[in-house]
């Protein structure tokens, strides 16, 4: 591997990182209560416990929102 193609997976994972942690927030404060109901009254704990997994899975989780939003 060139030391080229490691420094572009490097800014491409730091950019999905980046952008993960930026829509963090407003899926752990807003969207996580309409992609499940059951997690609509959790407390901050369970949203800290969860927050890796959001920053990593933000894509999937924003189609999922943009979609319940899209059914109310």
């Amino acid at each position: 591997m060139s030391v080229e193609l490691a420094n572009g997976l490097i800014v491409v994972l730091a950019a999905y990182a980046a952008i993960g942690s930026i829509l963090a927030v407003p899926l752990l404060a807003f969207g996580l209560g309409r992609i499940d109901p059951a997690a609509k009254a959790a407390p901050w704990t369970f949203r800290a416990l969860v927050a890796p997994g959001v920053v990593a899975l933000w894509p999937f989780l924003l189609l999922r929102w943009l979609r319940a939003r899209a059914v109310r």
